[in-house]
């Protein structure tokens, strides 16, 4: 089939169920793995060029909703009617359902069995770690400093704070996202502050804006300098890779309880076409 992916947690989902060969061309953002690099670009995810996608006469495109704005894009695939399928998980078990929705629309449905037991099965390890943990360090994530953003409950964040043995800061709100300010985030004085900011290069993140935040200095977080300049594709697409990032977290707060984990396995999908 030939595939299109406007989004970059669609083209990891392809990835991840081996199928990347069958991906003709992608959203601008995608950049993950190097395999795929070389593929035509349509565009930034939020304003994707309809009129070249459309001539690229794709069997499927992989549209998503997981960024606000995204609506724009649906809207052309439909009017168009060029074949698509939307996908907006929130939560681990939702992209084990989007892989199950891709592999039957891709013909793969044994495959994508396989992939998925792989994926939830090392949850399952993981979960089983994470549920001996009794001291758990809130975090405070942030995805976008001015105005601040942070994720809520609805939010594989919440998951994956969880699953590494700790808490996030927010998961008490019941939104995807929230807008917060420097004084809610100073009254819940966090432990660790976790800098995410969505398209942000890692290089370009400055924990030192947050330092000079009206009354973070009382931030146990700061006086603790816990202070964690995460990868943001790691932490803030929902692909399998978020498995990716949250094992990385888990062994940077709890290091010797984590110390065995890893996801050697997660990507092996030679071994999951023999098995299928």
């Amino acid at each position: 089939m030939r595939i299109i992916s406007i989004c970059p947690s669609n083209t990891e989902l392809c990835v991840f169920l081996g199928v990347q060969e069958q991906l003709i061309a992608v959203d601008d953002f995608s950049d993950w793995p190097e395999s795929i690099i070389s593929l035509p670009r349509l565009g930034p995810d939020l304003s994707i060029d309809m009129e070249r996608t459309e001539s690229l006469k794709p069997d499927l495109v992989l549209a998503s909703l997981s960024v606000p704005g995204m609506e724009r894009n649906i809207e052309e695939l439909q009017k168009r009617n060029i074949p698509h399928v939307v996908l907006n998980p929130q939560s681990l078990d939702d992209i084990a359902e989007d892989l199950h929705t891709v592999g039957k629309l891709l013909g793969i449905e044994e495959l994508a069995a396989e992939r998925i037991r792989v994926y939830k099965s090392l949850i399952s390890t993981i979960k089983e770690i994470s549920d001996t943990i009794t001291e758990r360090p809130s975090l405070y994530w942030e995805w976008w400093p001015k105005p601040i953003f942070t994720p809520g409950k609805i939010n594989w964040l919440t998951e994956i704070s969880r699953l590494a043995g700790a808490q996030n800061l927010f998961q008490d709100v019941e939104l995807a996202s929230v807008q917060t300010s420097d004084a809610d985030v100073a009254e819940r004085n966090p432990d660790v502050i976790c800098l995410a900011w969505v398209g942000v290069p890692l290089r370009k993140v400055q924990p030192g804006i947050v330092k000079k935040r009206p009354g973070w200095d009382r931030l146990n977080a700061i006086k603790n300098d816990s202070i964690l300049v995460l990868e943001e594709p790691l932490y803030c697409r929902p692909s399998p890779r978020l498995l990716d990032g949250l094992i990385k977290l888990a062994k940077i707060l709890h290091p010797e309880k984590y110390r065995d984990i890893n996801s050697d396995g997660l990507w092996n999908t030679e071994t999951a076409k023999r098995k299928s």
